[in-house]
């Protein structure tokens, strides 16, 4: 992990994640990308790829990046490798392509959440990046002290599918030399007993090294009920989850359990990408 990617509106939810990555930048000698985007107007944007100098959008560059070297004499940003970088384009659209850009390794940001007709109808930013980041995102929603991962709830019904991502999130967690607690959460719709679901999750681990974890059955009446009534019943530290990154109608219809905790969970959450 040595390369992590912070996008900034100069929001509260913005400074919680990046003093966040800066703690987890400092324990793993990592360089910190600290990116803000301008979603200008349609007129505006245009105007600016044509190359035409408009006034106002040279006043928002200016302040921004005035803003962006302020924030390198914030104390927890102190001693660290930091890049700055201001972009004219869409928020998600541009955090995707400038993680890929520049080898991210990480995408941690920070959220109030949605709820509501917002989230049903577009959504926060923060959720399209879960969808669409090929790298894990990390979502902040408080102000963190002293960052750690040592409870680290993974749900999952732990398919074949989940190999590929789970082998990243296996990465991060021992890098934090996390207790993987990996629950599989029974639901009355998708019942499982004690003796079936321990051997479906003991055969998935069989091919990975952990350096430690736990094996859970949780009962709830619902998946994401039942992994924030477990996260809470353990006093979890970070909730990690694989995301299909479904869009659009397939979205709407089938939702997903990954983009739901990010809006919904109060405890930082960590996604990977199947």
């Amino acid at each position: 992990m040595k390369r992590i990617l912070v996008p900034t509106d100069f929001s509260e939810q913005a400074e919680y994640a990046l003093k966040v990555a800066a703690q987890i930048a400092k324990n793993n000698n990592a360089e910190l990308f600290i990116l803000n985007l301008l979603d200008l107007p349609t007129h505006m944007n245009d105007a600016v790829n044509s190359g035409v100098n408009i006034p106002e959008v040279m006043l928002f560059l200016k302040k921004t990046n005035d803003k962006l070297d302020e924030l390198r004499f914030e104390s927890y940003l102190q001693d660290l490798n930091i890049t700055t970088d201001t972009r004219i384009e869409k928020a998600f659209e541009g955090i995707v392509t400038y993680s890929k850009e520049h080898n991210v390794d990480l995408i941690v940001m920070g959220s109030h959440g949605a709820s509501g007709f917002q989230e049903m109808l577009i959504g926060s930013n923060t959720e399209k990046i879960v969808r669409h980041s090929e790298v894990p995102v990390l979502v902040i929603k408080n102000e963190i002290n002293d960052f750690k991962a040592d409870n680290f709830v993974f749900a999952s019904d732990f398919s074949n599918e989940i190999k590929k991502p789970f082998q990243k999130l296996v990465e991060f967690a021992n890098v934090f030399d996390a207790n993987l607690h990996l629950v599989m959460i029974n639901t009355p719709n998708s019942f499982k007993s004690n003796n079936v679901a321990e051997k479906i999750m003991t055969d998935f681990i069989k091919d990975f090294s952990i350096n430690k974890h736990s094996l859970h059955i949780y009962n709830d009446t619902n998946v994401e009920k039942g992994i924030l009534n477990f996260a809470n019943k353990i006093d979890a530290d970070l909730i990690g989850m694989c995301t299909h990154g479904r869009t659009g109608f397939s979205h709407f219809f089938n939702g997903s359990i990954s983009e739901d905790l990010v809006n919904h969970a109060v405890r930082p959450v960590v996604t990977f990408k199947i």
